[in-house]
Order: structure tokens, then sequence, then C-alpha cells
């Protein structure tokens, strides 16, 4: 087990819940959400309630009549002067990052699309959304059984990412837990086993990442512990068992998976398997990113949207150290 030395930011009582979520999200100036391809009942769902609530606004960018047809489906009165015609999916993202890229929006939305479609719009050169040197993507899951919020990272962005990439995902998943008022979150960095073995480069990659905590090359506070498998990353009573001790072991708050279809499937377990609710975003863009799946509830894209505001009221100074990247 490391832990990063760095003084630590007092962020208040952590949110445990998505309720203490929504009702922190009330307390803040609403903000205006482009949603790309905005014919899907479950986002224009969540859009009314964010409307309600009072924390959010939107532009709806895509096919008008197939808009006006999903919002019916939902039973939703929908403001009909905000949206945007573009039947094409491709070209609605386009048009709704570059709202956000113009600063005309606060944060871009994913709507009926799919990933790479969204991505490409939000990762283009010119009117994309790119800043820091990794975009990462964090799921945020309401894990009532254990009292806590648990984010896991990277299970829809980066889908193979080497040793440098994971440090950024690292810090991108600390920095998002941090906002959440998790002070030195606790990351576990995933593994099928929790010994290093020279044949899976996943325990290589977990043992040289906790290490860089301990000469300082994180600028974040925060405990980290790999390798580690699941079930002694979440329960103290199996880490006992294996007799592995620290901070981390049994406790985690962030779980860094090894590649995206890990982390991809350990979430959709989560919802599919365990009736769980989960958030989704993009972290490390210049502007918070709505990233769910489209199959995911109408709760699960007001969660996200409530996180994305959360995010667009923190202002981010972060620094690591690896080889030569400075981030």
């Amino acid at each position: 087990m490391t832990t990063n030395n760095a003084p630590a930011r007092d962020h208040g009582v952590p949110l445990r819940d998505f309720d203490a979520l929504l009702a922190l999200a009330r307390t803040l100036k609403p903000k205006r959400i482009a949603v790309a391809a905005a014919n899907d009942s479950a986002v224009l769902t969540a859009l009314s309630e964010a409307k309600a609530l009072g924390i959010a606004e939107y532009q709806l960018v895509g096919d008008r009549d197939s808009i006006l047809a999903a919002a019916g489906a939902a039973g939703v009165a929908i403001d009909e002067s905000t949206i945007i015609q573009e039947a094409i999916p491709e070209k609605a993202a386009v048009r709704a990052v570059t709202l956000v890229h113009e600063q005309k929006a606060d944060i871009v939305m994913k709507g009926y699309l799919h990933s790479d479609d969204f991505l490409r719009a939000v990762l283009a050169k010119d009117t994309g959304l790119r800043a820091g040197p990794t975009i990462s993507h964090v799921f945020i899951w309401e894990a009532r059984q254990f009292g806590r919020l648990i984010f896991v990272t990277d299970g829809a962005m980066n889908i193979a990412p080497d040793i440098v990439t994971k440090a950024n995902i690292i810090m991108n998943s600390v920095h998002l837990a941090s906002i959440f008022g998790v002070r030195k979150p606790k990351v576990a960095l995933l593994a099928a086993v929790e010994m290093v073995n020279p044949a899976m480069p996943a325990t290589l990659d977990a043992a040289t990442l906790a290490k860089m905590c301990d000469r300082r090359q994180y600028s974040l506070p925060f405990f980290v512990d790999g390798p580690l498998a699941l079930d002694n990353a979440l329960s103290p009573e199996a880490a006992a068992h294996k007799h592995i001790t620290g901070p981390v072991a049994g406790h985690a708050d962030i779980l860094v998976t090894p590649d995206i279809e890990a982390g991809n499937m350990l979430s959709k377990s989560f919802v599919y398997l365990g009736g769980g609710t989960m958030a989704g975003v993009l972290v490390g863009a210049a502007a918070p990113v709505v990233l769910t799946s489209r199959a995911d509830s109408a709760r699960s894209k007001l969660c996200s949207i409530a996180t994305a505001i959360l995010m667009s009221d923190v202002e981010r100074n972060l620094h690591l150290k690896i080889g030569k990247v400075h981030y």
C-alpha cells in the first residue's frame, strides 16, 4: 500500500448516494445541456426532471419529428423551441459539441447514437473538447450495500490503456471523487489476482502505478494499492482472509480496471445482475460530457446530468510526472 503525501483539500462530507447528489446539484447555478441525437425517451425524461428540479436547461439537437415522438412515448412535455433540426445522428453530435465548444452550452450529453460516433465529435481537433493528455470515462455506482459511492474506470473510452494512460485515468478518477467530497480516496488497481505475475501485464502495471505514489509522482492526495482482485478490493472479510492489509484493501472508493472490456462488463453487471443504479461521465475534457449507454434508465441519466453539473463548478489544477509527461 502507498499513499501520496500532498496536502488534502477539505471537500466536506462525502456524498453517499444519488439523492444527496441531486440535493447538492439543486444548490448550484443551473447549467445548459446540449444533447446530441435527443430522440431518446429516457434522455428526455431525465432532462424534464432536471429542469423541474431547477438544475438544468437544455438544447435538443436531432430530428424534430423523432424527438417529439420520443417525448410523447415518455409522456413528457418539452419546449419545442429548444430543438435544433439535424436528422443525421453524427452531424447532431458535431452540432451539440460545437455549442459547448463555442460556450453556448455548458455540458454535452449523448442521446440515441453510438458512442463511437458521439466520441468522434468530442475529440474533433477544431470543434471538439480536447484538453488534457487523457480523456477517460468514469462510472459511478450507487453502492448502497457499502454505504458509499464507488467510482469505476475506464469502461467506455480507453480500449487498452498503457501505463501512462492508466496514470492519467487514475488522476481523472481521483479528481472526480474529490468533487463528491471524498478526501484521500482509496484507489484499487484491479487484476485477476493480488500477486505480481509477469505473465499477467495488468499486475505489473498495477504494482508500478502504486509505487509511483511513493515517489510523489501524483499531485493529489490518495491511497493506492494493487494489484488487487475485486473481492479483496471491496470486501474487508475477503481481504482479511487473504491477509491483505492497508487502507485500500476491502474499502476501495475507486476501481481502476485493466481495460475497457473489464470496466464495461463489471459496471453493467452491477446494473443487470445486482440491480444497481450508476451514472456515467467523461473526465479530462474541456467541459463535462455525459456519456451513458442508450439502454440506461432515466434515473441513471438524471444522475449523470447532476454529476456533470457538479463538475462544471470545479476548477481543475493537477500535476502528474511520469517519464517526460507533465500533467
